[in-house]
């Protein structure tokens, strides 16, 4: 019996959904495990954190290298392989027995990560047309938004109710149920690809992102003046520099950075990349604040800050039916200008302040990043064809991936800079709320920074995006047939 065929751009988007989901969710449920897992294996702090940072490191070595290998070997065969793979090492993680292997089945879960996310875009962008891409971009939306703010909820039942064990456990089911119906229904999408593999440019870029992530991931706990920050920081960007210098000379490169010659690509990409790093850093400040400051449980926390994704999930439909007629540029503006004002007014939040004004505050942050995600994902692709697609989609994700990076690190520099706590004359540490206020006037800044980068957006460059699609009546495509069958 045949298997009856399902429309592509519902398998792709349901497969796509499931799998950023569960990668998305990882980086901040596993935050949340991370005191249980030193309990356990008797480890301080700056050795569990290498759990995070193996993976942020073998993530950026594989980012570079995804759109080479979706169009060498497929995309629809690379996605589900790293699907596999980040399933299989999720349950790895959770079976492991030392500090030592779990940082070993981390890092190869990092490289799963790694190639799940542009790849699966790849798939998303070749499948809709231009015409489309604001679709793609609501779809995008639900991982990208949901999974960082629901993962510290579940995250936190998880341990309490459970084990540390079950953060990673929890992807495999997921993993396994999405591998199933990607094989199953997803095709295979594949464009000509040279046989040339750049290995200088692989190494150059995957060793220059992975000191660069490890720098800032580290650099605000171990101390920004620490020599091995200061040293693989320096090393990384001198090797991202020789790659940029080489690559550009590269007939055949590893990435096409050409692509930036693009002027709606890059100011696009700029503004992802700095509302991005402002946006998750305040996702990254207000926990903390709301934990070591207010002195908050974690389950109170996450829910005070869970109110983003529904703002972003609310204001994406709404974004999605006016970006044709408003265009990206006024659209990002306004969004940018709403979530400015915003964080600027979580600054005044005190030791009494009711909750709920943080909760409105938040919800409000996460319906001005909705009318930034949409416009800037969906113009940043609106003349990139579909051959290059998979170069465009690695770029476009590590820069988000560094963004999100910075985001923290100048955040968490801030307030330990500035100083989370400090003794009252009877020498009792109290939390600092001017620290924390300054993070978020931090954040503030940088969502003005793109903001600049916004008003380089012209809306007619992305006029491919704008066009509505218009269903047409029985009677329509009749008369369409009638002419076709005189013609003929």
């Amino acid at each position: 019996m045949q298997r009856r065929q399902m429309d592509p751009k519902i398998s792709v988007s349901i497969v796509f959904v499931a799998a950023m989901f569960m990668s998305i969710m990882d980086g901040t449920i596993v935050n949340v495990a991370l005191p249980a897992i030193g309990q356990q294996f008797h480890a301080p702090g700056t050795s569990v954190d290498a759990i995070v940072v193996a993976y942020l490191v073998t993530l950026a070595v594989i980012i570079p290298v995804s759109g080479w290998l979706g169009d060498r070997l497929g995309t629809k065969r690379v996605f589900l392989c790293a699907l596999a793979l980040f399933s299989i090492t999720s349950a790895l993680c959770g079976l492991a027995n030392s500090l030592g292997m779990l940082i070993a089945f981390r890092a190869l879960q990092g490289i799963a990560g790694g190639a799940l996310t542009p790849v699966g875009t790849t798939l998303l962008y070749r499948t809709f047309p231009p015409a489309q891409r604001v679709q793609v971009a609501r779809i995008l939306n639900i991982p990208t938004v949901l999974a960082p703010a629901s993962g510290p909820i579940i995250g936190g039942l998880l341990v309490v109710k459970l084990s540390w064990h079950w953060v990673f456990y929890v992807n495999v089911p997921i993993g396994i149920a999405a591998c199933i119906f990607g094989a199953l229904y997803l095709q295979e999408l594949r464009e000509p690809s040279t046989d040339h593999f750049d290995f200088t440019g692989f190494v150059l870029a995957g060793l220059g992102l992975s000191l660069a992530m490890y720098a800032l991931s580290e650099g605000p706990d171990l101390g920004w003046a620490t020599p091995g920050i200061i040293i693989t920081g320096i090393a990384g960007i001198i090797s991202l520099i020789a790659f940029v210098i080489i690559e550009l000379r590269t007939e055949q490169p590893m990435l096409d950075l050409r692509l930036l010659s693009n002027r709606l690509f890059t100011s696009c990409n700029l503004v992802s990349f700095f509302s991005g790093a402002g946006f998750l850093g305040v996702l990254y400040a207000a926990p903390l604040f709301l934990q070591e400051a207010r002195g908050v449980s974690a389950l109170t926390s996450g829910l005070t800050t869970f109110p983003e994704a529904i703002g972003v999930i609310t204001a994406t439909q709404f974004a999605a039916r006016i970006y044709p007629t408003l265009g990206p540029r006024r659209l990002m503006l306004a969004g940018l200008s709403l979530v400015a004002v915003m964080m600027v007014l979580l600054s005044f939040i005190g030791t009494t302040t009711n909750l709920w004004f943080m909760r409105i505050m938040i919800f409000f942050i996460g319906v001005g990043m909705a009318n930034i995600f949409l416009p800037a994902q969906t113009a940043a692709f609106a003349n990139i064809s579909s051959q290059a697609t998979g170069q465009a989609s690695a770029l476009y994700n590590t820069q988000r991936q560094v963004g999100a990076a910075l985001g923290v690190a100048i955040l968490s520099s801030v307030i330990s800079g500035i100083g989370a706590t400090y003794l009252n004359s009877h020498s009792v540490a109290l939390p600092n709320y001017t620290a924390y206020h300054a993070a978020f006037i931090t954040a503030a800044v940088l969502i003005i920074i793109a903001g600049a980068f916004a008003l380089l957006v012209r809306d007619k460059d992305a006029a491919a995006t704008m066009r509505r699609v218009i269903k047409k009546t029985n009677t329509e495509q009749v008369a369409q047939q009638s002419v076709a069958t005189e013609a003929g």
